[in-house]
């Protein structure tokens, strides 16, 4: 469903230095750095996967899922998405995909959520009964009943959230890009949220990926996990795998070699630990298999 081959993405961006001479010398000649957000990287997920895109603040994730939907185009490289090459926005393409960026609202902040829901009816020219169908749907397994008739801007954090994933997926969308999509949700509302992308892929096939700081959606949602740290790939593998090679075979072996050993107890490390660990070094363990 989507392919990456040595996807890059570079900028120019003015280096201004801080005062009144910066500025004067800013204004006279205008300095600039380049800023490698994402380079070269490769890889491919299938039909219905839900894969978590992990990386830390500025590694490239929200780029690189930009360009994935056709908002950037990319310095080099290539990338399709259910057979479409995303930076030409074709009409049959952005009807395929959905983004949703938890610190960004497509709700009309001063109309109630239902009407923002019947703009995205005509943009993707829905059918009335087709509409009314996966509008009915999805306000049941969200669980919002009368909150669409209210306007957004009296809504709370959650309840926005929910109503931004309902017009996200009424055109009924293949492949989402979910980018912190429970960015300052309570537990509780985060864990309704990760239940909800659950049960929309068992229910529809949908192609779905995450990035999330939160690593309770990834360990919850995607049995593999794409890792990327200042625009490099570091690991694309299973899960389970990464966190059974990063937290026991490695520590293991070093005190096995070097200690002598007469008892070995082990415990289960967290996953943020082991991830914050990889980000910090800069390397992972190899992957098992790369698509």
């Amino acid at each position: 469903m989507i392919r990456v081959e040595r996807l890059t993405k570079h900028y120019r961006v003015h280096d201004k230095q801080p005062g009144l001479m910066g500025s004067l010398r800013s204004f006279v000649r205008r300095q600039y750095k380049p800023v490698e957000a994402v380079n070269e990287i490769s890889f491919a997920i299938g039909a219905g996967e839900i894969v978590g895109f992990l990386g830390p603040n500025g590694a490239g994730k929200t780029t690189t899922l930009k360009m994935l939907s056709g908002l950037l185009h990319p310095t080099s490289g290539e990338a399709t998405v259910a057979g479409f090459t995303p930076r030409r926005r074709e009409h049959a393409f952005l009807r395929t995909i959905t983004m949703v960026m938890g610190q960004k609202r497509q709700l009309i902040w001063d109309l109630p959520a239902a009407d923002s829901f019947l703009v995205n009816q005509a943009i993707y020219d829905i059918p009335e009964p087709t509409y009314r169908q996966r509008l009915a749907e999805l306000v049941d397994m969200l669980e919002v009943g009368d909150l669409i008739h209210r306007q957004v801007r009296k809504l709370s954090l959650g309840e926005r959230m929910k109503c931004e994933l309902i017009a996200a997926l009424l055109h009924a969308p293949q492949v989402l890009f979910l980018d912190e999509p429970t960015i300052g949700l309570d537990v509780s509302m985060q864990q309704a949220v990760r239940e909800f992308i659950a049960d929309y892929n068992r229910r529809t096939g949908a192609t779905i990926v995450l990035t999330s700081h939160y690593m309770a959606d990834v360990t919850a949602l995607a049995r593999r996990i794409i890792v990327i740290d200042h625009g490099r790939l570091l690991f694309d593998g299973d899960l389970s795998a990464l966190v059974e090679r990063g937290a026991i075979a490695a520590t293991a072996t070093r005190l096995l070699n070097e200690l002598p050993i007469a008892d070995l107890g082990i415990e289960e490390v967290p996953v943020e630990d082991i991830i914050r660990d990889i980000f910090q070094s800069g390397l992972a363990p190899a992957p098992e298999s790369v698509p």
